[in-house]
C-alpha cells in the first residue's frame, strides 16, 4: 500500500476526488465504460461533493455501494440514499446506479441476482473504501458469521453479513471483488484509525478484513 498524509480533511477530500476522477477517466478511455464502488457512512460525503462535478463521460459510469444495509432507500441508514443525494448529482447525475436493496425480498435470496448484476459490470475501475476502528471494511466485520466465505476468492460477488453490532442484515461486495479494482482508495481519519491500520498489517484478514484489500491500495489519512 501507499500512505498519503494530508494537513486537513478538506484537502484530503479534494485530492481523493481528483484522483478518482483521473482513474475513471483513464479507465473510460481504455474500456469505454467503468464501474465504481463507494463506501457509505459519513466519511465519503465531502469527496462525493467534489467528485460529482468532475468532467467525465458519466453516462458510461456505473456506481454501486461497497455495501448496503438491508433497508429501503428512504431510510436514513441507507447508503443508496447518501449516494443519490451527494454523488449522483451535478455532472454525475448522468451515471447509472446499481442498488442492492430489493423490496420484499429476503437478503439471502438476493445474493444470486445481485451477484449477476455486479458480474455484468466486469471488474471495478475504482473502489473507494472506508475502515472502522475494528478493522472492518464494507460489511466485512471481524468475527461475523460467513466472513471466511466472503474472503474466499471463490465467493460470489456479494454476501449477506449479519454483524451482532448492527441492527440489520447487510449486503456486501466480497473481498475478491473489492480487491480486483484497478484503483483502490482507502480513506481514514484520526489517530485511532491510523493505529488500527498499523495493527491490521500484522494480522490475517480473518481478524482484520481490511487486510484483504490493502495490496497496491492508496491510503489517504488526515487527523
Amino acid at each position: 500500500m501507499n500512505f498519503n498524509e494530508y494537513p486537513d480533511r478538506e484537502m484530503l477530500s479534494i485530492s481523493v476526488a481528483n484522483r478518482i476522477a483521473g482513474d475513471l477517466k483513464n479507465h473510460l478511455l481504455r474500456n469505454g465504460r467503468a464501474a465504481i464502488a463507494v463506501a457509505g457512512g459519513t466519511t465519503p460525503g465531502p469527496i462525493f461533493d467534489d467528485l460529482c462535478a468532475a468532467e467525465l463521460d458519466w453516462k458510461n459510469v456505473c456506481v454501486m455501494a461497497s455495501d448496503e444495509r438491508w433497508v429501503p432507500e428512504d431510510s436514513e441508514r441507507s447508503n443508496a440514499r447518501l449516494i443519490r443525494n451527494r454523488l449522483l448529482t451535478n455532472r454525475a447525475a448522468d451515471a447509472s446506479f446499481l442498488p442492492f436493496y430489493m423490496e420484499g425480498v429476503d437478503p439471502d435470496a438476493a445474493v444470486g441476482p445481485l451477484s449477476e448484476k455486479v458480474r455484468d459490470q466486469c471488474s471495478l475501475a475504482v473502489a473507494l473504501l472506508g475502515m472502522g476502528a475494528d478493522m472492518h471494511t464494507a460489511s466485512l466485520f471481524p468475527g461475523v458469521s460467513g466472513l471466511r466465505e466472503a474472503l474466499s476468492p471463490e465467493a460470489p460477488e456479494v454476501a449477506v453479513m449479519r454483524p451482532d453490532s448492527q441492527p440489520e442484515a447487510r449486503i456486501s461486495l466480497t473481498a475478491h471483488v473489492l480487491d480486483s479494482a484497478m484503483a483502490k482508495h482507502l480513506v481514514i481519519f484520526g489517530e485511532e484509525k491510523r493505529e488500527a491500520l498499523d495493527r491490521a498489517l500484522t494480522l490475517p484478514p480473518e481478524e482484520a478484513p481490511i487486510q484483504s484489500v490493502l495490496s497496491e491500495c492508496q491510503v489517504h489519512w488526515a487527523m
